[in-house]
C-alpha cells in the first residue's frame, strides 16, 4: 500500500508558475514510478508526467512538455511538479499517483495503483 498526500495548487495568472508537491508513505517510495495526471471540468483524467523509479527517466504529454518538470527526491518520499508559463487551459485538478508496474512510461490511469486526493490548480486569463 501506498498513501499519497499532495500539497500545493492553488490561483495564479496565465504565464504563471506553482509546484505541486505529493508525499508518500507506507511502502518504500523507490519501489514505485510516479506520474501527474489532471481532469478538468467535464472532461476525462489525462496524463500529465511520468517518472521512474530512480529519478533518472521522465516523459511528458505534449500538451506539457518544456513547460513543466516532473522530479522526485527519493530521500524525502516525495515527487514534485513544476509548473511554468501556466496557460487558462492548464486549470484543472491535479492529481499525483503511483504505480508499482515495471513496464515505462505507463501513461493510462488504469496502470496506476494508487492516488493522491487532488489538488486545484486555476489559472486566470
Amino acid at each position: 500500500q501506498v498513501q499519497l498526500v499532495q500539497s500545493g495548487g492553488g490561483l495564479v495568472q496565465d504565464g504563471g508558475s506553482l509546484r505541486l508537491s505529493c508525499a508518500a508513505s507506507g511502502r518504500t517510495f523507490s519501489s514505485v514510478a510516479m506520474a501527474w495526471f489532471r481532469q478538468a471540468p467535464g472532461k476525462e483524467r489525462e496524463f500529465v508526467a511520468a517518472i521512474n523509479r530512480s529519478g533518472s527517466s521522465t516523459y511528458y504529454a505534449d500538451s506539457v512538455k518544456g513547460r513543466f518538470t516532473i522530479s522526485r527526491d527519493n530521500a524525502r518520499n516525495t515527487v514534485y511538479l513544476q509548473m511554468n508559463s501556466l496557460k487558462p487551459e492548464d486549470a484543472a485538478v491535479y492529481y499525483c499517483a503511483a504505480t508499482s508496474s515495471y513496464t515505462w512510461p505507463r501513461i493510462r490511469r488504469t496502470s496506476y495503483d494508487y492516488w493522491g486526493q487532488g489538488t486545484q490548480v486555476t489559472v486566470s486569463s
